[in-house]
């Protein structure tokens, strides 16, 4: 493989997560219940991983305990089932646009936790930390745009026939437009995203305990699918809502499932090999270009000026960390022997769900 090649691997991974924001807000925007979606979709992940666990670390794996397993359920039950319920609720009271905006305040937000739990640390006289403290700053004034402040609607690129059209349309647009729901929405997907960020933190610890990453992922996602099944059984006890057929809920459960858990984990780990953590997360905002035309184009959703605008004020958040960070990186990179600062920046600037 050449030098490009990595360019061309980050612009492969944005854009099936752009798919993944656009397919799972079509089905939810046909009634598909987003408690379900998360079951069937871990669920459709633990198929995909157990056999790729087994054949490449049944050798190799480290020994479990009963505490690790407690860890792996009490991480699955944080950083999955929590957070990808509340952020896909967030996802349906919101728009694609949006959820793509937020994912960028994850690496501000796991900074942010990192720093309470002194793992990590700033130099207020420093330029880099300056930088990371005003990255923190401009990506929670990103949030609060994109929760209080919508502004006149943009237009969408394909105002009649879209491919994702929903049969309730206008109804839909009303629930999407009501402010109170979008406030709600939108603070729904940061408190996932800070639960994600949380996972991020500890797992890192988890990780220098148990370090066998293919079969810690597989069963946190086989805890999450039981942890999934009882949050849905709660929320939706008509059998008939359980019911598959060939409809985008479906598709967005194989999507999901398999193509944005098993081709993008091996993607991301390649490229973070290639070329590092920082490069593949200071491409996460190619998703949020992507989506914002995909949403306005297959879905017809209109992106508002506030969004856009909180938007870009979450990627300069995330851009001021992330510089800081890597800063710090270089002027410490001498003194560093056991790898312990590259592998925090690993999981610092991690935006992704491999689940």
């Amino acid at each position: 493989m050449d030098i490009k090649n990595p360019y061309a691997v980050v612009l492969i991974i944005q854009l099936i997560y752009t798919g993944m924001y656009v397919i799972s807000k079509a089905a939810f925007n046909e009634g598909f219940s987003t408690y379900i979606f998360i079951f069937y979709r871990q669920a459709a992940a633990t198929i995909l991983l157990a056999p790729l666990a087994f054949a490449f670390e049944r050798k190799s794996a480290a020994s479990l305990s009963f505490m690790v397993l407690l860890k792996m359920f009490i991480l699955a039950l944080l950083g999955i089932t929590f957070s990808l319920n509340l952020y896909n609720v967030g996802l349906r009271y919101t728009s694609a646009t949006v959820a793509s905006a937020v994912t960028n305040s994850v690496p501000v937000i796991t900074f942010f936790l990192a720093l309470l739990l002194r793992m990590e640390s700033v130099r207020l006289k420093s330029i880099s930390g300056i930088a990371k403290i005003l990255g923190v700053a401009i990506c929670l004034a990103g949030v609060v745009t994109i929760a209080f402040y919508r502004g006149p609607h943009l237009n969408p690129l394909n105002q009649h026939h879209h491919l994702f059209s929903h049969k309730n349309n206008s109804s839909h647009h009303t629930q999407i437009h009501s402010k109170a729901t979008w406030i709600k929405g939108t603070f729904f997907m940061i408190a996932a995203n800070t639960f994600w960020s949380l996972w991020l933190v500890l797992q890192g610890i988890l990780l220098k305990e148990f370090s066998s990453k293919l079969l810690l992922t597989t069963f946190q996602c086989f805890f999450s699918t039981i942890q999934s099944f009882v949050v849905a059984l709660a929320f939706e006890r008509e059998i008939s809502r359980w019911r598959l057929s060939m409809d985008l809920g479906l598709l967005a459960i194989a999507y999901c499932g398999f193509v944005v858990t098993g081709v993008t984990f091996y993607l991301q780990t390649w490229c973070i090999e290639k070329k590092g953590p920082v490069f593949l997360a200071m491409t996460t905002p190619l998703a949020f270009v992507f989506t914002t035309i995909c949403s306005s184009f297959f879905l017809g959703e209109a992106t508002f000026l506030g969004s856009v605008i909180g938007g870009i004020l979450m990627v300069g958040g995330l851009y001021g960390v992330l510089w800081g960070k890597s800063k710090e990186n270089v002027k410490c990179e001498p003194t560093i022997e056991d790898g312990k600062e590259f592998y925090e920046e690993k999981e610092l600037s991690s935006p992704y769900r491999p689940l």
